[in-house]
């Protein structure tokens, strides 16, 4: 939202001042599998979600740019003026990381604000091995980026990342109150940054980030970027060896999708019912292990996918028996269905 609002008041400076009615159709684009907090924030912002238009993904969940061009298209035969491109680095159900070079092609193109969710993948920028993901993310207009995913900082610890160094999000954002930003302090009061935030009082959010980074390190930081991917991996392998458990796709992050088949529904994929009888099976498998209170898993269904379980492994103390036990405990959940 914070990007969007930029955006506008960038490509709009009136808006600030007269609202609306100094604006025309405005048109944002992002992936069918973009958080739900692009259409929140256009709704919020007066945009409206029918202006957000949805550009289709591959089979792996990534933006298609071509795809993207027709929608640009698209928007301007229906009269809408677009402005602004959302990509995501690490959606939240298959972590799929859009092409941010293509697209960022097309932003430069027709001249839009490039904007990057990388609020789930962004840390993976902390791992040498790993950070090519994210090719492409350094010709960005703004980036989000959430450390109270991925490496565990204390909730809440968001970042709004800006390439501008004029100080865009102060006046698109400041209200000028001198009763509490006094303009004649005796230090450099570019370090206020109350007056560039829609809240006023809030906790210092960048605190829990500094404190985890002295304590670990930036090695440390990496290692467990690192190790996360490596659980991932060791899951899946597992997967592969073992009856009854089968991938929704091999995994490009740590998102680990995949069904369990339990031994009623194995060997009968050909009969009509079978997918719908194994989407309800994640679900009695959830109730279960809440209920024993052995562990927490999530699962959702996606496009014309039967619900399936999605396992993000983030935690440095989870230990390879913790995986074990995981795989064992779904399939003595699961074993009579």
């Amino acid at each position: 939202m914070y990007a969007m609002n930029v955006a506008r008041y960038h490509r709009f400076p009136d808006c600030k001042r007269r609202g609306l009615w100094a604006l025309p159709r405005l048109a944002v684009f992002t992936s069918e599998e973009c958080h739900y907090s692009i259409q929140k924030g256009a709704a919020f912002l007066g945009i409206g979600t029918d202006n957000v238009y949805l550009v289709g993904a591959d089979e792996r969940g990534k933006m298609i740019p071509a795809e993207l061009e027709k929608q640009i298209s698209q928007a301007q035969i229906e009269g809408a003026v677009p402005f602004f491109v959302s990509v995501t680095c690490g959606t939240t159900v298959l972590g799929a990381f859009d092409p941010l070079m293509a697209v960022a092609d097309v932003c430069e193109r027709h001249g839009l604000w490039f904007h990057v969710d990388a609020a789930w993948g962004g840390s993976v920028l902390l791992s040498q091995k790993h950070r090519h993901l994210l090719d492409g993310i350094e010709r960005a207009n703004s980036v989000a980026w959430n450390p109270h995913k991925m490496l565990t900082t204390g909730l809440q610890c968001s970042a709004f990342l800006l390439r501008d160094t004029s100080g865009l999000l102060h006046r698109c954002h400041s209200a000028g109150a001198t009763y509490l930003f006094q303009p004649d302090k005796f230090y450099n009061v570019a370090w206020d940054t109350g007056d560039k935030t829609v809240q006023c009082g809030r906790k210092v959010d960048c605190l829990k980030l500094w404190l985890l980074w002295k304590a670990v390190g930036t090695e440390g930081l990496e290692k467990r970027v690192d190790r996360a991917f490596a659980c991932t991996r060791y899951l899946a392998e597992e997967i592969k060896k073992r009856e009854g458990f089968q991938l929704v796709m091999e995994p490009e992050f740590i998102n680990l999708c995949f069904w369990f088949v339990p031994p009623s529904l194995r060997g009968k994929q050909a009969q009509a019912n079978y997918w719908e009888r194994l989407g309800k099976v994640a679900p009695v498998i959830k109730e279960r292990m809440m209920k024993a209170g052995s562990m927490l898993v999530g699962y959702q269904p996606h496009g014309s996918k039967a619900n399936f379980f999605r396992q993000i492994v983030t935690s440095p103390l989870v230990t390879r028996q913790d995986l074990d036990f995981f795989l064992d405990e779904i399939e003595r959940l699961g074993r009579d269905l």
